[in-house]
């Protein structure tokens, strides 16, 4: 960059811009423009205002406490357990009531298990063997049940067979039922509970009608049209997910119940409501995966007369519930109100600029408004020096080509005509500097028009 260029960089540094308004009598740009207009302002007050009302603070830490309860009793018969009759103490897992909460569906039974050595599971392949030394002792049993002992137990005929282990005897193996144990649990309630608080605004509410009517959740169902009765049936539960009861008790499975509170606290209390939505969580898509259906252990502990331990292990299928709880509240502020209507005054700031855009550069006489847009304002004492020289270097020239010295312009003169060039108003001659300052001191007028040359 030479010398003219770092000259002119620095004097730019001291300019100034300021607004100019120019009305555009241009039909198109102006329809676009109150377009713009009116959908900033639809988006404004519709979008912002009514539907996410922005206009509100919010809360979104909610506090919340869930208890529930499952009710219900059925009655089985099975070789394992024989005449068994099953209450909320057998099936619900863990008893106290959580917001997860485990219905046992189905059931795998081995009774009278002793620690004692025994073969271990043919279904176990790190169990297979063909001799002793494929069964070191004192070595686990990868996903086995027991440690080995350090013998193969197979039959005469047989080319392989089974480390002998020690553990809990026998060892599981019998197969899933083809039908769920407790088929009937669907018809099972679960009471749940939900109490939740708003810090922000010391808001609290409950999922439960307040009422003094004791028989009032004895008799109550959950539906649409009675949202504050908390009792809700297995079997609809599961229903509402899309899913078959049956289907999900043979093999277990993962509901989901969500609570949603969304309340608006400029509106009474009572209007504040809890809104349900119920799915299944796990891959229902999927039937014969191995990562299909829900299913765990767990066993009971007995001795007998002479003090020697023995067990029944479950392996449980069931359904495992999950209560979920969220929600925000709003209540009206002036600081969120104040900020969303600046930011609609200042889109409505963009429309203006898009129209800019369309206007000075888009259309046909784009150059025509840009040169009306855009004004070049120089300072007086500039102006004068601009006239000096400019009277210095038009004079030569008419003496030169016999151009005798005009008059000055008239206001509201056609310009002069010579050799063919008509220079409308804009010929003028140059004044003298002392007529510049006498000219400012009578009108304090800041522009004068420079002298122009027509080229011939």
């Amino acid at each position: 960059m030479g010398q003219v260029g770092w000259k002119g960089f620095y004097q730019s540094l001291f300019d100034y811009k300021t607004e100019k308004y120019v009305i555009a009598k241009n039909k198109k740009v102006g329809l676009l423009y109150r377009l713009l207009q009116l959908s900033i302002l639809t988006y404004l007050v519709v979008w912002v205002f009514l539907v996410k009302k922005c206009y509100q603070d919010t809360d979104t830490s909610l506090q919340s406490s869930i208890i529930t309860k499952v009710k219900g009793v059925t009655f089985t018969n099975t070789s394992e357990l024989g005449e068994r009759l099953w209450d909320v103490a057998d099936y619900v897992i863990p008893p106290q009531g959580e917001n997860v909460f485990f219905v046992v569906t189905n059931l795998i039974v081995t009774p009278n298990q002793r620690q004692e050595t025994c073969a271990e599971s043919e279904s176990i392949p790190d169990a297979s063997c063909k001799e002793d030394s494929d069964c070191p002792p004192g070595e686990p049993v990868v996903a086995g049940n027991g440690v080995r002992t350090g013998r193969c137990l197979r039959a005469e005929s047989a080319p392989k067979g089974t480390c002998e282990i020690f553990a809990w005897c026998p060892v599981e193996t019998k197969s899933r039922p083809a039908k769920p144990l407790l088929g009937k649990a669907e018809d099972f309630t679960v009471y749940i509970k939900n109490f939740i608080r708003f810090p922000k605004f010391n808001f609290s509410k409950t999922n439960v009608l307040d009422t003094k009517d004791r028989a009032f959740l004895k008799s109550c169902k959950f539906g649409p049209k009675d949202p504050y009765c908390p009792i809700f049936r297995l079997g609809s539960v599961v229903s509402w997910t899309g899913s078959n009861f049956q289907e999900i008790a043979l093999q277990g499975g993962v509901i989901g119940i969500q609570i949603e509170w969304n309340c608006d606290l400029d509106r009474a209390p009572s209007e504040c409501n809890p809104h349900y939505h119920f799915s299944r969580l796990d891959n229902k898509f999927s039937e014969n995966s191995v990562s299909s259906g829900y299913n765990f252990r767990f066993a009971k502990y007995y001795r007998d007369t002479a003090g020697v331990e023995f067990r029944t292990l479950f392996k449980a299928y069931g359904i495992r519930f999950d209560v979920m709880v969220n929600g925000k509240a709003g209540k009206f502020s002036i600081i969120p109100t104040i900020i969303n209507v600046g930011s609609g005054v200042a889109l409505m700031g963009v429309g203006s600029f898009f129209c800019d855009l369309v206007l000075i550069y888009f259309i046909k006489k784009s150059h025509f408004y840009r040169d009306k847009k855009y004004e070049e304002v120089r300072d007086l004492g500039v102006l004068a020096q601009l006239a000096e020289s400019s009277q210095h270097s038009v004079a030569p020239a008419e003496v030169g080509t016999g151009l005798a010295e005009q008059p000055e312009a008239q206001d509201g003169g056609g310009g002069q005509k010579e050799n063919g060039c008509v220079c409308q108003q804009l010929l003028q001659p140059a004044r003298p500097v002392d007529r510049i300052k006498r000219e400012k001191e009578k009108m304090g007028s800041i522009f004068w028009d420079l002298p122009n040359i027509c080229i011939f």
